[in-house]
């Protein structure tokens, strides 16, 4: 036998070599490597955010703080919305049960804000798995879910609005204390501490949301968001997974409530459930890029210095923008423009679809 018929023929290996596995595109290998570099791109982008606070003045750092709690608001929001499929008009509830446990735990009892802050998660995530129980036990869907997530988020506004014990649209002011404290996360004005901590909580969410996506009941969900039928067929328990889902957007948009009430040392009912804090959560996500990791915070660095700048125009425009002075919801409307942008352009958000690109 020849050696052209041993060694000649395509495919076939020569005589004692050692054959390479192949690794096909659902190979676990690749996707752990990719799980590792997104956890390394994550540590790699929260070392570089956690210089920040040292080398911006006091007012640049306040818009850095303002925009974190924006990034926090979205990665929650992301988390039932982008990867659960369950469109919410109504993180606005969540949030503000976080800002209003910590606020009456503090001023009425003296408990630690850091204590606070893991009862609201738990009333929360209590309550938005309720809300979903009901929506989906009733087979809400798309818009009729969203505008029942609203409805529950109007309905905890306007009682907040009528209890006394919350103070009713007086809201509560957080006593000042004369000298830094951590139990009570209270610091000199300028601390970089204020700018730390929530950039430790967005990094908890962050890491989270890989963690979550790569596990099994992540996997599970995103195939009830992809088909919930055909999910169903396999087995796959569909109210349980999504209402973990929900139970942990709502946890972690409540720690955004706390830290708000905290920072700003006051929160009244429209600070706290006003349905313009579900438009802090929704815009960031879908402008950056919903159901994925980075987007949420790729659109809280768009959002967060925006809203600063529309709120400098509203107190000191220039002479050819003077008409705008004191004008109410400019930013609602700028946000409407950008989203009908990103919508034509850029559908899959600017993280979302600059991936995409990168990778074709």
């Amino acid at each position: 036998m020849s050696a052209t018929s041993t060694a000649g023929t395509p495919g076939t290996p020569a005589p004692g070599a050692t054959r390479r596995p192949s690794v096909g595109l659902d190979d676990p290998r690749l996707k752990d490597r990719s799980t590792s570099r997104t956890y390394a791109a994550l540590a790699l982008i929260v070392a570089l955010l956690a210089v920040l606070p040292l080398l911006l003045d006091e007012q640049t750092e306040a818009v850095a703080i303002r925009t974190l709690i924006f990034a926090i608001l979205a990665v929650g929001w992301n988390l039932m919305s982008g990867y659960g499929g369950m469109f919410s008009f109504g993180h606005a509830a969540f949030f503000g049960i976080g800002a209003y446990t910590d606020a009456y735990l503090l001023v009425e009892h003296g408990v630690s804000p850091w204590i606070s802050m893991l009862v609201g998660a738990a009333i929360s995530a209590a309550a938005g798995t309720l809300i979903a129980f009901l929506c989906l036990r009733y087979r809400l869907a798309g818009a009729y879910f969203a505008l029942a997530t609203f409805a529950f988020a109007q309905v905890f506004l306007l009682a907040v609005q009528n209890l006394d014990f919350l103070r009713r649209t007086e809201g509560f002011n957080v006593p000042l204390l004369l000298e830094d404290s951590w139990s009570m996360m209270q610091f000199e004005q300028g601390s970089p501490i204020y700018f730390w901590i929530p950039l430790a909580v967005l990094a908890l969410g962050l890491f989270g949301t890989v963690a979550f996506v790569n596990s099994r009941a992540g996997q599970y969900v995103q195939a009830v968001r992809d088909d919930e039928v055909a999910a169903a067929s396999l087995g796959i328990r569909v109210m349980r997974y999504r209402l973990v889902t929900v139970a942990l957007s709502c946890a972690f948009t409540s720690l955004a409530g706390a830290f708000y009430t905290q920072y700003y040392f006051f929160v009244g009912p429209e600070q706290a459930f006003g349905s313009g804090v579900s438009v802090n959560a929704i815009v960031p996500a879908v402008i950056g890029g919903i159901g994925t990791v980075f987007g949420p915070l790729v659109g809280a660095l768009v959002v967060g210095p925006l809203s600063e700048w529309i709120a400098q125009i509203l107190r000191d425009p220039p002479e050819s923008l003077a008409f705008l002075q004191g004008v109410t919801g400019l930013d609602v409307a700028i946000y409407a423009a950008l989203l009908v942008l990103i919508v034509l352009f850029m559908p899959k958000g600017i993280y979302g679809t600059l991936r995409d690109r990168f990778r074709s």
